[in-house]
């Protein structure tokens, strides 16, 4: 529906673009589907403000996103130390991968990534007008999208991650506007996404029913007695559809529904049992080795330590790790079944961290040299994220070939 009030006449700044009116309970939903690197989107936004009149604008963004345009600068304040201990430098390493995503495509044109929805954010402060934040804590959705997949499906999930950023062929500028098919996190992680029916719902489907009952939820606050209740709505192109078919059809208490789709389920137990049967197994099989020779048992301890231990050493070489956290990973790895939880890559990460102490120019640079698979090495906060993540890979693998070794020598 369209307000009497509304000019009408045609914009050339709205020719052609994705727009979606509807009405759900009472509340008037003027619908923009946008490409989160287009200037033509940006010029949209700013159309729809000038020309109709708003009670609300509510934006695909979660709260840290929506904090991270605001204030570009705010990771610059990253404690590494705390995101190391708090398990969360995966996660991390993740946003840094889908922010560098979006750098690749903004920096052939540019414009900044999410520049539309800064656009809807700063023109709804302009005119004193609330902005709503719908969008789901993009931490939870990557969450929900790693924990979907099975173990091997993850690899590609890394695969498309990693290939988003170092790409290195330019995206011509009708593609961009293609982008409008589909959202910003299924094209980072490629076709995977699409071939993935668990992986495209917690990427997308999900987010459509989550964007859904937070217009509900916010429109069901509004003022009833307001002679007209209007929300401008920017969303990726991608979930127009969606979301719209959920904000017409969806049923139910709509915070439920939000709630539900905001909770992290649990890991999967089979990993954990599977990777404690097996250490339990090579312990076992140690013991063994003792009562049939004490000689037979010291050469499996040596090949547990020097496996664990030098491969997860070998993951803080190949990141370029300083010898001090080379020593923490060849120390953590052996020790890593008696410390459950506590990744070996924490221990020689922190060393890192604290002999490597990240500079300003380090924070400052981050999100540019993440776009190069060099910058990963010469920048110190990236590579503190990489030694992470390379000494827990060694030290699985290990633990698994130390396993073989150990029962093929009993056997």
């Amino acid at each position: 529906m369209i307000p009497a009030e509304h000019d009408v006449t045609p914009h050339p700044a709205l020719d052609g673009q994705p727009i979606e009116r509807m009405t759900r309970d009472g509340v008037d939903y003027v619908i923009l589907g946008t490409a989160h690197v287009s200037r033509a989107s940006v010029q949209a936004v700013d159309a729809l403000l000038e020309r109709e009149h708003f009670d609300a604008v509510a934006v695909e963004l979660c709260a840290s996103r929506a904090h991270g345009i605001r204030d570009p600068e705010a990771f610059k304040q990253m404690d590494l130390f705390q995101v190391i201990r708090q398990g969360k430098a995966g996660m991390v390493a993740a946003s840094l991968v889908l922010g560098g995503f979006q750098k690749r495509l903004a920096a052939q044109y540019g414009i900044e990534p999410g520049a539309e929805m800064k656009a809807a954010m700063d023109g709804a402060d302009a005119r004193g007008i609330p902005v709503w934040l719908v969008d789901r804590e993009v931490g939870t959705t990557l969450k929900r999208a790693w924990r979907s997949v099975g173990f091997f499906q993850r690899f590609g999930l890394m695969a498309g991650m990693l290939g988003s950023v170092f790409e290195r062929e330019e995206i011509a500028e009708a593609d961009i506007e293609k982008l409008k098919q589909s959202d910003l996190l299924e094209s980072a992680f490629s076709d995977f996404a699409k071939d993935s029916a668990p992986l495209y719902r917690a990427l997308i489907a999900e987010r459509d029913e989550f964007m859904a009952a937070r217009l509900r939820e916010n429109g069901q606050r509004m003022d009833a007695a307001a002679p007209a209740r209007t929300v401008l709505v920017v969303i990726g192109a991608g979930h127009l559809k969606g979301m719209s078919h959920q904000l017409a059809e969806q049923h139910g208490d709509a915070r439920a529904t939000a709630d539900d789709l905001a909770v992290t389920p649990p890991a999967s137990p089979w990993p954990k049992v599977f990777a404690v049967g097996l250490v339990l197994a090579i312990f076992a099989a140690i013991g063994f080795a003792f009562y049939r020779s004490p000689s037979l048992g010291a050469d499996a301890v040596k090949s547990w330590v020097l496996l664990t231990g030098g491969l997860s050493a070998l993951g803080a070489l190949i990141a370029g790790g300083h010898p001090l956290s080379i020593v923490a990973a060849f120390v953590a790895g052996p020790l890593k079944p008696f410390r459950p939880g506590i990744p070996s890559g924490a221990f020689s990460a922190m060393a890192e961290a604290w002999v490597r102490k990240p500079r300003v120019i380090d924070f400052e640079h981050l999100r540019d040299d993440i776009t190069h698979w060099t910058g990963w090495w010469k920048n110190r906060v990236a590579r503190t994220l990489l030694n992470f993540f390379l000494v827990c890979v060694g030290t699985i693998a290990g633990e698994y070939i130390a396993g073989f070794h150990i029962l093929k020598s009993l056997f």
